[in-house]
């Protein structure tokens, strides 16, 4: 713990990437496996994970993240796009999951379905995408604690237009909707952003114990 705390405060958001520098196949198959591995309301992981290498369709993003250099620059960028809405399926597709990953018969799970079913298919649209985003930010948690785990850089990013990415990743389509970025590969040596000191609130003012 003390080394993941360790790695927790070297990274940082990273502003500048090194553009010659890539993530090991190696690397990228754990960061992936880790971001899937994140806790999700009821684990329907109500979301995709878009891995983007491309350089080209990265250039015809940038205009649409306000030309920030981590789009084209990082070794890859990985976009999460929440389910702008959804079905009975999404409850169905993951028990048919359970049934067959557990071997438990799906007659078995009929009171779980419902359950989740009676929580969830009321809501608005405008709810559900609202609960399916907050699904994917936690996966998003989880990717860039498990980047700084293994000494790869990350930057979160929100400041890009969704309906331009939408349109350019072919996600309407797919009833997703690009929600938040992550840029990830090798700090620049030139980023000076690397050099300042953390700034968090301290424990007293964060935490309260009841």
């Amino acid at each position: 713990m003390s080394t993941y705390i360790e790695n927790l405060n070297w990274r940082y958001a990273t502003k500048k990437f090194d553009k010659d520098k890539s993530i090991s196949e190696e690397d990228l198959v754990a960061l992936l496996e880790a971001t899937s591995l994140s806790a999700s309301s009821y684990g329907l992981q109500p979301y995709k994970i878009l891995v983007l290498k491309d350089a080209e369709i990265r250039e015809k993003l940038q205009p649409f993240a306000w030309n920030q250099s981590q789009i084209t620059e990082a070794s890859h960028l990985i976009v999460i796009a929440n389910q702008t809405s959804f079905g009975e399926e999404l409850v169905d597709d993951y028990l048919q999951n359970v049934s067959e990953t557990r071997d438990i018969p799906l007659k078995n799970l009929e009171s779980y379905a419902e359950m989740m079913k009676a929580n969830l298919i009321p809501l608005t649209d405008e709810q559900k995408a609202h609960w399916t985003a907050k699904q994917a930010y936690i996966a998003l948690g989880n990717l860039l604690s498990a980047a700084a785990d293994l000494k790869i850089d990350t930057c979160p990013m929100e400041g890009f237009d969704a309906t331009k990415f939408n349109e350019i990743l072919g996600l309407n389509e797919l009833n997703l909707n690009a929600v938040v970025l992550a840029a990830v590969g090798y700090r620049s040596e030139e980023d000076q952003t690397q050099h300042f000191k953390k700034v968090r609130k301290s424990n007293e003012d964060l935490i309260t114990h009841i």
